[in-house]
C-alpha cells in the first residue's frame, strides 16, 4: 500500500468528515513529505491531548515508510 493512501486510510477512520481528508506527496531534500488537510472540525481529534494522536500518527508512517526504504514526514496544514 502506499505511503499517501496508508495515512488517508488511518486519519479516515479516526474523524467524522472522512470525506474532506486529503494527502499529498512530494519529495524533499530531507525524504518523502506528506502533507495531511482535514476539516476543521476534526482537529481537534487529529491533534489529540498534548499532540500525541498526532505523534502516534507520525511515528506509525515513519516506520511504515523506514519498511519500504523512505524517510517519511508527515505535515499537518491547519484550515
Amino acid at each position: 500500500m502506499e505511503l499517501t493512501e496508508y495515512l488517508k486510510l488511518i486519519v479516515s477512520q479516526m474523524v467524522k468528515h472522512s470525506e474532506y481528508v486529503f494527502v499529498s506527496q512530494s519529495q524533499d531534500a530531507m525524504g518523502v513529505l506528506l502533507t495531511l488537510k482535514v476539516h476543521k472540525e476534526d482537529m481537534a481529534a487529529l491533534i489529540g491531548k498534548g499532540g500525541e494522536t498526532a505523534k502516534a500518527i507520525r511515528n506509525v508512517i515513519k516506520v511504515a515508510g523506514f519498511i519500504q526504504g523512505a524517510r517519511v514526514s508527515v505535515k499537518i496544514i491547519e484550515p
